[in-house]
């Protein structure tokens, strides 16, 4: 193994995971000092019925200061500053967020407003703004892909202007994730499938871009192996509470990879797909992985070579030699986005023109290409790939993808 000559590693979140893991909220909250949480969710989350699951697990003289279910589908600044007054209206002292990432980058946001004591989020925008620990946060994912249970990380948007931003700073790390196999349970097939692809695609890139160090190597390597050996039985299977519980956590282990060792090229112009386009993180990560590996093969198919054992198995692994493992790889990455197209009746994407936006409406028209190719130059994964991208590589990327072909790779300009 290749070390790095200098690498950091941080994950101080306390994880509970269980099939009743829930029923430790009231005792995780008191050790806390924490008596009144707001709880912060959606609309989906709890006309599923999986906040009744969460209140029904508090007890022992804890009480649920406010429920608010009114967050997004994508974060809002204004959102969560209103969220912020309604914390303290009911004089709340520490946050449960109960949903996907939109919803936990949304309780984060609250986070830092209420213990800062500001009135406006951007207030404690950019680098080194927060300075001391924030109030408790407890995380409860009902999704299995963002990992942001784990992460550092909220990316708020403001959708008057058009931008998304992000806050960093390990005081935005939860101090308790809990992973309970009943939030997933009614999560929609294709949902369930994106999402997991979300942790795939976060494992992958933390294993082969540029910061990845021994540690992040070692999460994603599991969070890979778990995914790939459960989630096709889930989709078949829904009420498999066993591989749900796999799965949630495999997107805990990719987040802890990730947010120690950044993403690339995949979240670079996924990031863009959803700014311009809208369109759903998780479908655009599982579209673009195979092109994002398929770009970078010449400087990193060694490490690309290595996810075979973990994505296919021993048997598989051994059988194919060395220098094809890394294609085989990518191979299996489109195959694993076709049965999961076959097994959710054709809702899972496997390339742009297919993602819907209702009404049979393309949701990424290919006219907004340029567009897309335009706002990814302005990411900052893009500093974490192991090759180059300009503009015309962005567009040759997204045009393929939007098609569901090969990159040509003879177009890739290969930099030093």
């Amino acid at each position: 193994m290749h070390l790095p000559e200098y690498y950091e590693f941080c994950s101080r979140v306390k994880i509970i995971a269980g099939y009743d893991a829930l029923e430790k909220i009231p005792g995780a909250l008191a050790n806390l000092h924490a008596k009144r949480p707001m709880i912060v969710t959606d609309k989906g989350v709890s006309g599923a019925g999986l906040i009744d699951i969460v209140t029904g697990s508090i007890k022992d003289n804890i009480t649920v200061g406010a429920i608010a279910d009114d967050v997004p589908q994508d974060s809002d600044l204004r959102v969560v500053n209103h969220l912020a007054e309604v914390y303290r209206e009911s004089g709340c002292d520490s946050l449960i967020a109960v949903g996907g990432g939109s919803v936990m980058d949304t309780a984060k946001g609250i986070n830092i407003v209420v213990s800062e004591n500001v009135n406006d989020l951007m207030l404690l925008s950019g680098a080194g703004a927060l300075k001391k620990p924030l109030k408790p946060l407890l995380a409860i994912p009902t999704t299995s892909g963002t990992g942001s249970e784990v992460t550092l990380v909220a990316v708020i948007k403001d959708h008057e202007k058009h931008l998304k931003m992000a806050f960093v700073s390990y005081f935005l790390l939860p101090d308790i994730a809990i992973l309970d196999s009943r939030m997933t349970l009614t999560l929609p097939l294709s949902i369930t499938a994106s999402t997991a692809m979300d942790a795939m695609s976060h494992a992958v890139e933390a294993y082969t871009c540029l910061a990845k160090n021994p540690l992040s190597d070692t999460s994603a390597m599991a969070a890979i192996n778990l995914i790939s050996e459960n989630l096709l039985k889930v989709v078949k299977n829904p009420s498999d509470k066993n591989g749900r519980l796999a799965l949630a956590n495999a997107a805990t282990l990719a987040g802890m990879a990730f947010s120690n060792s950044m993403v690339g090229m995949v979240h670079t112009l996924g990031h863009s797909v959803g700014s311009v386009c809208g369109a759903p993180h998780g479908v655009c990560m599982s579209i673009l992985l195979p092109y994002g590996l398929e770009y970078n093969l010449h400087k990193n198919g060694h490490l690309t070579a290595e996810l075979l054992l973990p994505l296919a198995g021993a048997e598989i692994y051994a059988g194919t030699p060395n220098h094809l493992r890394a294609e085989k790889v990518i191979d299996h990455i489109r195959r694993m986005n076709q049965d999961l197209h076959e097994a959710t009746d054709g809702e899972h994407a496997r390339f742009f023109k297919e993602v819907s936006g209702g009404n049979e409406k393309q949701m990424v028209p290919k006219e907004k290409l340029p567009d897309i190719a335009r706002a990814a130059l302005g990411d900052g994964s893009i500093f974490y790939n192991p090759e180059e991208l300009d503009y015309d590589d962005m567009l040759m990327v997204m045009e393929a993808a939007w098609e569901g072909a090969p990159l040509d790779r003879n177009l890739i300009k290969k930099g030093t």
